[in-house]
């Protein structure tokens, strides 16, 4: 019955499935009929019958209108009915029209009968009918022979009325079997596709369902491998804690004071708990994998047990400052269960509560009944979960932040062993949580009634002495209530860091940074490297940065996972620093794999330590270290001074060479100056003298006489002028300084250069009167001229077209307090790295025997001792600006005022 309901579906689907293609079918078939019924009278002509042409063509028309109207009601329809209908009509008037035809040509004698039988093999070709459909046209094309034979020439019951009948039903019974083939076949198709559209679709969903198996996989695969990542650390941990300390009691002995043997002992014990209780908990994990765990109940009372718990974990509340209540209706009944596993599950969200409730925050843990439920709820006001991690909270090995920087520590298995734990007891567990409100844990228990018996033998236990066999049960129940190192961490107490520390180069102790976030392994380290080291505590990855920053240590002890920045990270950063680039850095890990090695060399590790590690190797090989690294600092300093004292003595020789050259050029200049005043005063006479002669000339060479004895005139007293601009500039006074106006030194310096307006140099000089600085004149108009003289080098050095000039811009400006001179070329211009070392003494960019490189040292230095700035703005193949910025005369005096005041 099932098979025959699903044929019939699957034929439901065929039929709608040939539905739209069966309409175009019909479309087209309507076509073909309303083409050939006209153009059937072409018989009538040929045949020179023109009274049937007369009497058959209405009839052709009239078909092919119905055609039509038909051929336009497929268009319009969708419905499937309809188009069945209407497809079962476009046979109706073609085998009308013939039939109406055969019966005016005398019935059965008529030969027109071979139409019905174009119109049904055309049908059964085109239309797409099923068997019983064709079959209801078969059968409708015979009766309308029929009727048409009837009343005819020839009698029915001749011979030719059933030959005509006989091909009419046997073509029929071909177009029924033919149709019935035909559909079958593309039935068969249509399932073959559909149950290949199935197989493909079932195969998506395998090949889908596969790679999220495959993705899941990975994601445990990758899950495990930080699972074992963390418990290599949270095994190792507590083992060097462990070892390292047995290690110095055994090598110092009596040597130890009481007080730090305590201290190691305390320290050797909370640790060895600590892994008691981790090794615990694997092993309940591998139990229930196993599913060989059994629940050892007995009766608990549900207020003694709340306040056990309780005031087990008010201690560490305490030390965090972190308010925990709890509270339990005395009237709760007791319930039957496995007091051990209970606990677990309570100290795990209680632990979990305190580890990431910040100080200020608050913990209820309270226990109510409903009558069938015992309810235990865990709430706090911590950090809170994010809506998207709530999913996978109870997952294995799942982790909000599974990263080596994350900042709470743990394996990912303490959640879930408490959901599994609560589902052996028929139970169920629950959160809410929102971030930065809080998270609340809330566990069902349904009741299990404790008879009065069960509760005495109970109480009876309790006051009967402990026995031998049970102290491994009472030791794994102490383990289960100590937290963990990272549950109980806390803040380690503020540096102090002696001053004579943070001299560098001290011959004192080496400085040693320990980052480390497990507060009894800094401890530890703090205390036996405190002998050889001042010691500089930081407790995260950040801090580490912060301090190694602040006090510059020797070396850097770093543990390889820790908060908001792991050491790899600390590496790369110290790294990237110019001041703590070449700081020694040792990593100390739990990860000894070469991979993790390699990763933390290429980081920027100095060296690398595994954990659980002896503490005689780590001491010295941060002591080799730090000493190495202390004198190759030293090595760095004596550089530096060595440097300094060459550049010194490089500006102290371009001093030097600057005086001898001012110096010869005063001497040389002094030499001229002397022997060209005697001339030039024997020219001067000479021209006053002419000068009074010139009346006695005719006038006609008057005039001439007179403007060629004026250019003489002008030539000598040019050459008195400049004369006396040598003078003080070759005879500067370094002590006289005075104010001056920048315009009239400028017009001096531009006199040096007027030969070069003939070689085609352009000056462009813009210098308002009345701008006065105070300084030195003679060495301002040395730096003048040393700029001209550079941008004049710079224009020959450059090829310009036809419609460029060689040009050189003076502008003189004052804005506020300041006079800006600008002396700028459009000469060939200079590259970047030139501009960086243009004001280095010696620097050069000429031919040899061209230049010394000094001219621009000098000026930047003389600009220095005149309280300016000289500034350069220049390109490749446009030209360069330079800038100086001094200040105005009044402006000058106050500040030397001001600065001798203070």
């Amino acid at each position: 019955m099932l098979s025959n309901k699903s044929s019939l579906d699957s034929w439901e689907k065929f039929l709608l499935h040939e539905t739209p293609i069966r309409r175009e079918n019909y479309r087209v078939c309507c076509l073909i009929a309303m083409l050939f019924m006209p153009l059937g009278s072409c018989l009538e002509l040929l045949l020179e019958n023109t009274g049937w042409f007369v009497k058959f063509l209405p009839l052709r028309l009239g078909s092919a209108v119905l055609l039509w109207i038909i051929y336009l009601l497929l268009g319009r329809s969708q419905h499937p009915r309809t188009i069945k209908i209407l497809g079962l009509l476009v046979a109706a008037p073609p085998i009308a029209a013939i039939a109406m035809m055969i019966h005016q040509l005398g019935g059965a004698g008529s030969s027109y009968y071979a139409g019905l039988n174009l119109v049904m093999v055309g049908a059964a070709l085109l239309m797409r009918w099923t068997a019983l459909e064709s079959a209801l046209v078969v059968a409708t094309t015979m009766f309308a022979y029929m009727i048409a034979c009837l009343g005819g020439s020839v009698d029915v019951v001749s011979g030719i009325f059933v030959s005509n009948l006989y091909f009419i039903l046997v073509t029929g019974i071909i177009v029924v079997m033919g149709s019935w083939l035909y559909v079958r076949t593309r039935f068969s198709e249509f399932q073959l596709s559909q149950s290949l559209d199935a197989k493909h679709e079932e195969l998506e969903h395998a090949v889908k369902q596969l790679e999220e198996n495959n993705q899941k996989l990975r994601e445990l695969d990758l899950a495990k491998n930080r699972f074992f990542a963390n418990i290599s650390h949270e095994l190792r941990t507590p083992l060097t804690l462990l070892i390292a300390p047995v290690e110095t009691l055994l090598n110092k002995g009596a040597a130890i004071v009481e007080a730090e043997r305590q201290a190691m002992l305390s320290t050797m014990q909370a640790n060895a708990m600590r892994l008691l209780k981790l090794i615990n908990t694997l092993l309940e994990l591998v139990r229930l994998d196993s599913q060989t765990i059994e629940l050892n109940k007995a009766p608990v009372v549900i207020a003694d047990f709340v306040n056990e718990l309780s005031n087990a974990c008010l201690a560490l509340a305490r030390d965090k400052h972190i308010k925990l209540s709890a509270t339990a209706a005395a009237d709760i009944p007791p319930l039957m269960a496995d007091v051990e596993k209970l606990e677990r599950v309570c100290l795990n969200l209680l632990f979990n509560a305190l580890k990431f409730t910040p100080a200020g925050g608050t913990i209820t843990f309270t226990a109510s009944y409903d009558g069938s439920n015992i309810r235990l709820e865990v709430s706090d006001t911590g950090v809170g979960i994010s809506a998207d991690h709530l999913p996978h909270l109870f997952s294995r090995f799942w982790q909000a932040d599974a990263s080596s920087r994350r900042r709470f520590q743990g394996l990912g298995i303490g959640l879930a062993l408490v959901k599994e734990i609560v589902d052996l007891h028929k139970g169920s567990i629950s959160v809410d949580s929102a971030l930065g409100k809080g998270t609340t844990f809330t566990i069902l228990l349904p009741y299990e009634r404790a008879n009065s018996s069960q509760v005495e033998s109970s109480e009876h236990e309790k006051s009967q002495e402990p026995k031998t066999e049970e102290w491994i049960v009472d030791l794994y129940r102490r383990a289960e209530f100590s937290p963990s190192s990272a549950e109980a961490q806390r803040r380690p107490e503020r540096n102090i860091v002696p001053q004579h520390s943070l001299r560098r180069g001290t011959k004192g102790k080496p400085t040693l940074l320990i980052a480390e976030d497990e507060p009894d392994m800094m401890a530890y380290l703090a205390g036996q490297l405190s002998a050889e080291f001042e010691v500089i505590k930081a407790d995260d990855g950040n801090e580490a940065i912060t301090m190694a920053n602040q006090y510059l240590p020797d070396i850097i002890l770093s543990d390889l996972m820790m908060p908001y920045k792991n050491g790899m990270q600390v590496c790369r950063e110290l790294r990237g620093h110019a001041a703590t680039r070449s700081i020694p850095v040792v990593l100390l890990t739990a990860r000894p794999d070469e991979r993790s090695k390699i990763e933390a060399l290429t980081a920027g590790a100095t060296d690398f330590i595994g954990k659980p590690f002896s503490l005689t190797e780590v001491r010295v090989r941060l002591k080799n270290l730090a000493e190495s690294h202390r004198f190759q600092r030293k090595l760095a300093e004596q550089k530096n001074q060595l440097q300094a004292t060459l550049e010194q003595l490089k500006e102290t020789e371009s001093l030097l060479i600057q005086h001898e050259k001012l110096s010869a050029l005063g001497r040389m200049s002094a030499g001229l100056i002397h022997e060209i005043n005697n001339p030039l005063n024997f020219a001067t006479q000479g021209i006053y003298w002419l000068k009074q002669m010139s009346d006695q000339l005719p006038d006609t060479l008057k005039k001439d006489f007179d403007e060629t004895l004026e250019d003489i005139d002008v030539g000598v007293k040019r050459v008195v002028t400049i004369i006396a601009d040598l003078r003080s500039f070759t005879r500067p006074n370094q002590d006289g300084f005075a104010d001056f106006e920048v315009h009239t030194m400028v017009n001096t310096v531009l006199r040096f250069f007027s030969h070069h307006q003939k070689d085609g140099v352009r000056f462009l000089v813009n210098s308002p009167e009345g701008i006065l600085i105070h300084g030195n004149h003679g060495h301002m108009t040395q730096v003048l001229v040393n700029l001209l003289q550079n941008s004049i080098d710079a224009t020959a050095e450059k090829a310009y077209s036809d419609n460029e000039k060689p040009t050189i811009e003076i502008q003189v400006s004052q804005k506020l307090e300041r006079v800006i001179i600008s002396v700028k070329d459009n000469g060939a211009g200079m590259s970047g790295e030139t501009q960086e070392n243009v004001f280095d003494p010696f620097f050069t960019t000429k031919e040899v025997g061209k230049g010394l490189g000094l001219g621009l040292s000098i000026c930047h230095r003389i600009l220095a001792d005149h309280q300016g700035l000289i500034t350069i703005n220049s390109k490749e193949g446009l030209g360069t600006e330079f800038i100086l910025d001094l200040p105005e005369a009044s402006s000058y005096r106050t500040s030397t005022q001001e600065t001798t005041f203070v």
